[in-house]
């Protein structure tokens, strides 16, 4: 639970320190009743001589007479804050002492300021003989005002509490596409109808990869939702536990290739959250800590970070904030894990330079261990022998206008029934590759181990106006193939051009045209994804309207030509509307 904050405590009892110039006598005697234990001030006390002998200090002592001449001449006490003095009563020693110790510092200030000439020498010669009587008192309060700075010191240091705070994301989808005809993909035999069902790939006897025809699927609506507890133990720290449930089956996918699910023509936030597609099951998304190790270094660590986080980001197709699909939220060939244990480590170089590196071993919430998913917690594999990846970005902003980020990552992608790709396959983001068809036998004997790749990309985007900008990526790789020792190469791009702010503030219009994966070398590797040798090509509308500051619509429409690398293909057609509630 949270304590009050230091500076919430002093705005509900002010004390003043004996360093002020002034001092009220309500602050005076709460030192007195906090700190001294001595006698009520109209308690009756027989006269005595000595004021080193007084328990209190009554009106009719010289000391009392020879404080109220100073207080008249100099202003060292304000009064009460109703302005009144009520300087006819007796006062502790101590309450004396913090009205003498005020005193004190506001005839040092007129000495330090050189108006000494305002001081008399006679109110010299009385605060010395006061400061001599009352020496013990004052070296008390001074000792127990020291303290309380301290104390406070002590306590502004250690001010922050743990506090979790609980954010959530809830978006609702509407989805439809169409094509007007049949559209050729590559997938197991009876797979027509079920998009779930295409999860490896198939040749024919002669070594073909299976080429079926997909109808055009229904409208869909679906939902997602993410709630996010972010808690600090210091106040610059983070452990954050991302909860994630969804029902999504985006209709694109009843056209995709094996390999393809979830990436063309399916906007982001619809699909769902784990492994059973359509199934909202309550999964862990994130869960990671961060921790800054000084003001230029910050370092990530944990189970399930999240790569999109850290790397490939872009002002005009984040996510939250447009209607960026799979195909154009991130570079097409970025990574091979969404999810992964490891470390991210960000590093702040300069104002305009920032490096980023990260190691993560594969470990996603969509993808069933029992399968052998989950590399990382899986001891079969373990952190380094399944699937991992290990990445560097570096960033270049001249200005706050530009952006430019070069990128690096370097992936082990391991085999599941002889072949790579599907949703860990990046750098080949479609499709699944085998050790081709003279080795190919059915999904259990394609043949590979595991493949590693390389990829070298590009991320860049540009405000020329507030009004106006213009976006885009650029990336290449080369994969190989184990055991077969062969290279498959393949590259990607997309442009495109934003209007933040476009009819209302805080809204973004974008338009993206993307190649998601162009293949150069090693076609015949590819059981599915390969097509008749077309390339695939996209073009993407989104507008993010907020209704309010927690509520958006944000209507899509997608082009998708030559899908699955079937030049053959007709061009397909996808509309979405998805309404989006944060809080």
């Amino acid at each position: 639970m949270a304590v009050e904050k230091p500076n919430e405590i002093a705005s509900q009892s002010p004390v003043n320190t004996v360093t002020d110039s002034t001092v009220s006598l309500d602050a005076v005697n709460g030192v007195a009743d906090l700190n001294a234990p001595e006698t009520e001030a109209d308690q009756a006390l027989s006269q005595v001589t000595s004021v080193s002998q007084l328990t209190d200090v009554r009106p009719t002592d010289w000391a009392f007479q020879a404080l109220q001449s100073l207080v008249e001449r100099y202003g060292c006490i304000v009064g009460y804050p109703d302005k009144t003095y009520r300087g006819n009563r007796a006062l502790t020693r101590y309450e004396f002492a913090a009205g003498l110790n005020s005193c004190l510092d506001r005839v040092n200030e007129l000495i330090a300021a050189s108006t000494a000439d305002l001081v008399k020498k006679e109110d010299l010669a009385t605060l010395q003989k006061l400061q001599e009587e009352f020496a013990v008192e004052l070296a008390t309060l001074r000792g127990r005002v020291d303290a309380l700075e301290a104390r406070t010191t002590t306590l502004e240091k250690q001010q922050f509490s743990t506090t979790t705070k609980l954010f959530g994301n809830v978006w609702i989808n509407v989805t439809g596409a169409t094509a007007g005809k049949g559209v050729k993909f590559e997938g197991p035999p009876g797979s027509e109808g079920n998009a779930l069902g295409r999860f490896f790939a198939t040749r024919d006897l002669a070594g073909r990869p299976t080429v079926l025809t997909a109808q055009d699927p229904s409208i869909t609506t679906s939902f997602l939702t993410w709630l996010t507890l972010s808690t600090s133990f210091s106040g610059k720290d983070q452990l954050v536990t991302q909860l994630a449930a969804g029902n999504g089956i985006s209709p694109y996918n009843q056209y995709a290739s094996a390999g393809f699910f979830n990436a063309s023509g399916v906007p982001f936030f619809d699909q769902t959250g784990g492994v059973n597609n359509g199934v909202p099951d309550v999964v862990i998304h994130d869960l990671f800590y961060t921790f800054p190790l000084n003001d230029a270094v910050k370092i990530t660590v944990g189970p399930r970070i999240n790569w999109y986080r850290h790397f490939d980001a872009n002002r005009f197709n984040f996510v939250f904030n447009s209607g960026a699909s799979f195909d154009t939220s991130n570079s097409t060939q970025s990574n091979s894990i969404d999810r992964g244990s490891g470390a991210v480590v960000e590093v702040t170089l300069s104002k305009q330079l920032r490096l980023v590196l990260g190691y993560l071993g594969e470990n996603t919430e969509f993808l069933p261990s029992q399968f052998d998913f989950n590399t990382s917690s899986n001891p079969r594999f373990g952190l380094f022998g399944g699937t991992n990846t290990a990445s560097a970005e570096l960033t270049f902003s001249p200005t706050s206008t530009i952006n430019l980020r070069l990128q690096y990552n370097r992936t082990r992608i391991q085999a599941y029934g002889g072949q790579v790709g599907g949703a860990i396959g990046e750098p080949i983001p479609y499709g699944y590759l085998d050790a081709g068809p003279g080795f190919s036998n059915g999904v259990v004997g394609g043949g590979l181990k595991y493949a590693t790749a390389d990829m070298f990309g590009i991320n860049a985007d540009w405000m020329l106006t507030p009004g106006f900008g213009v976006f885009g990526r650029y990336s290449f790789a080369n994969t190989r193939l184990n055991p077969i020792d062969q290279t498959v190469r393949t590259q990607s791009f997309q442009v495109g051009v934003g209007f933040p702010d476009f009819g209302k503030k805080g809204a973004l219009g974008t338009l993206t045209f993307l190649m998601p994966m162009d293949i150069t070398k090693g076609r015949t590797y590819f059981a599915s994804g390969g097509g008749d040798g077309g390339t695939q090509y996209e073009l993407e509308a989104s507008y993010f309207y907020p209704l309010s500051q927690n509520i958006a619509l944000v209507p899509t429409f997608y082009a998708i030509f030559n899908a699955n690398n079937f030049d053959s293909n007709p061009t397909v057609f996808v509309g979405s509307l998805r309404t989006q509630f944060n809080f």
